[in-house]
């Protein structure tokens, strides 16, 4: 693994991408001789992405789920804030 300062990166990013590009090793950037990044090849996700979620199959929306229910409705509604 490569490690180039700040001022050298800035100089040669074109030849330092090129190099990461063609041997797929990431090279660190530094800076007061401490490491602050790592420049590495971007590498596509071959699988797709999964939609759904983890409770996909395991939870079932009743029919009447949008059908409010009296009594909830009045609890909220039937109070000193929301007069008739």
């Amino acid at each position: 693994m490569q490690i180039t300062n700040i001022s050298e990166a800035k100089a040669s990013l074109s030849y330092l991408i090129k190099m990461v590009q063609e041997t797929d090793k990431p090279v660190i950037i530094g800076k007061a001789g401490k490491p602050v990044a790592v420049l590495s090849a971007y590498k596509k996700n071959p699988s797709p992405r999964r939609l759904g979620g983890s409770w996909e199959g395991k939870v079932k929306i009743s029919d009447d789920f949008h059908k409010i229910d009296k009594e909830i409705s009045d609890s909220f509604y039937r109070t000193s804030i929301f007069q008739d």
